[in-house]
């Protein structure tokens, strides 16, 4: 029996979809390559498992389009077009347009660095950071994911879970490699689960040089109109700006400005079912 003609055909528009949807596809995984770190062709083909000249038509076309950069004899790099495109994804996000004005205004209270950040996985997703006026740097930055359970935003991301999967978390940064290898960790889980349940109970966190060695942070929760938590605030610093008299003063500070954003997202602090637990 004869095969239709578009069964074999393969300029159908079957065949053209699909292979557009492959193509498609491809070139978002060789921008993800190039975003963690894989930069030439032979690494990026290798990833995908494509032919190089397949690949290299691709990023030229990427290039072509702003979505890559390609800087000679070094390799590929995030273009403009991607900056522009995640500006943009930010600004649409309600959370960080509700927020600005608050942790902007924390910023200028403090005169430290404070972010915005949301749960990804076991981690945190940095949204937004306002820098410090103190002329101090850390490695925070927008888009950063870094782990739940030995940063301050973290922490008090981690308010809004079940206290049966703070150990899990815990100990995951506690055994991580970079963490064995020099980097802080948490402290042994004991003193940290007390520490958690102290936390629980005033509704903000401390961060005590756990995640990055001379900087400590101050973190609160940040609620939606269900009372669940969909995000958190934190301000940190230098040890030297952050003795421990201050974080204790900031602790409340915080949380103020943590629920000034959850009242923008409908949150009631009324003593009922959707007020703070």
């Amino acid at each position: 029996m004869t095969q239709p003609v578009d069964a074999i055909d393969p300029a159908t528009p079957e065949r053209r979809q699909a292979a557009g949807t492959q193509t498609l596809l491809r070139g978002l995984a060789a921008i993800e390559c190039v975003a963690t770190g894989t930069t030439e062709v032979k690494g990026i083909a290798a990833r995908l498992n494509t032919p190089r000249s397949t690949v290299h038509r691709m990023l030229n076309s990427l290039v072509a389009e702003g979505y890559l950069h390609h800087v000679p004899y070094k390799g590929y790099l995030l273009g403009p077009k991607l900056i522009e495109l995640g500006m943009k994804a930010l600004e649409q996000r309600p959370l960080v347009a509700l927020a600005r004005p608050h942790i902007e205004a924390l910023a200028q209270r403090t005169g430290d660095t404070v972010h915005l950040g949301v749960v990804d996985g076991d981690e945190v997703f940095y949204l937004d950071k306002i820098p410090s006026t103190r002329g101090l740097e850390m490695r925070s930055r927008v888009g950063l994911r870094m782990p739940l359970a030995s940063t301050g935003i973290g922490k008090a991301l981690m308010l809004g879970m079940p206290p049966s999967r703070w150990r899990a978390l815990h100990d995951a940064v506690a055994t991580a490699p970079d963490t064995v290898g020099g980097r802080p960790g948490p402290l042994p889980w004991p003193k940290y689960e007390k520490l958690m349940a102290g936390f629980l109970r005033r509704d903000w966190v401390l961060d005590l040089e756990e995640n990055e060695i001379s900087v400590r942070c101050v973190g609160a929760p940040v609620r939606d109109i269900s009372n669940q938590v969909v995000a958190a605030i934190s301000v940190a610093s230098a040890v030297p700006y952050m003795p421990d008299e201050r974080m204790a003063e900031l602790g409340p500070v915080v949380r103020a400005a943590a629920d000034a954003i959850s009242k923008e997202l409908g949150w009631k602090q009324d003593g009922s079912a959707t007020g703070r637990p």
